[in-house]
């Protein structure tokens, strides 16, 4: 089984991180850092009480909500500012189903050292690919971007994670490495710090290709 790490390096520089140098071997006896991070840098995921969308905060996701079989879909070719709709998802929109997650495939992490990475230029997820994912009982969506929608436009990104987080659909932003994956489905996983009350935290997020039916089968449950 290929295991792939679909999380950015969580370094100074990003959008919200500082690092401290707290002890040295030299001084103290040890290496130590203070980190400083927003609760939305790099891969994270959201909860929702980030949009107020529900009371539960991230950590009160359970971690079995947080793992299960993914559907990857290939919108490299999507030109820039393109809202992802259903017509998106190709043949995979009939044999998506509930408890499914869902992986958009931009490649926008290419842009991450870019100042475009948080302009309004990537594909962001339509009203209506989210109100059908709510539909579906999706239990998890994956982005590349920094966000599900426009950042820069609050309305818009306001109604695409109220719909989501509304009904309780795990929100993971800021993958990469997503063109390893074959495809069409994978193990995903993403796992938050726990963070008390959060509102969104940082997370390391893996994929297996291959593994989806395998880990339904030893769990003994359909995700």
């Amino acid at each position: 089984m290929n295991i792939i790490d679909l999380t950015l390096k969580v370094e100074p520089g990003m959008r919200g991180v500082e690092f401290e140098t707290k002890y040295t071997v030299t001084e103290n006896g040890w290496n130590a850092k203070t980190l400083h991070l927003y609760s939305h840098s790099g891969t994270h995921m959201d909860s929702p009480f980030h949009f107020e969308a529900g009371p539960q905060t991230i950590d009160q996701i359970p971690l079995a909500d947080c793992i299960g079989k993914a559907w990857l879909i290939d919108l490299d070719d999507i030109p820039p500012k393109t809202p992802i709709t259903v017509q998106h998802l190709g043949v995979a929109a009939d044999q998506i189903a509930a408890g499914d997650a869902i992986l958009l495939r931009t490649l926008w992490s290419r842009h991450v050292r870019d100042a475009s990475y948080y302009r309004d230029n990537f594909p962001p997820i339509s009203p209506e690919l989210a109100q059908w994912m709510v539909d579906r009982k999706i239990r998890m969506v994956g982005v590349e971007p920094p966000s599900v929608a426009d950042v820069n436009d609050l309305p818009a990104v306001t109604l695409i994670h109220k719909i989501l987080l509304g009904a309780n659909i795990i929100i993971v932003e800021g993958l990469t490495n997503l063109e390893q994956l074959n495809g069409p489905t994978c193990l995903f996983g993403a796992l938050p710090l726990k963070i008390a009350d959060g509102d969104g935290a940082p997370c390391r997020a893996f994929a297996i290709d291959g593994a989806a039916e395998l880990f339904e089968s030893l769990s003994g449950r359909t995700l």
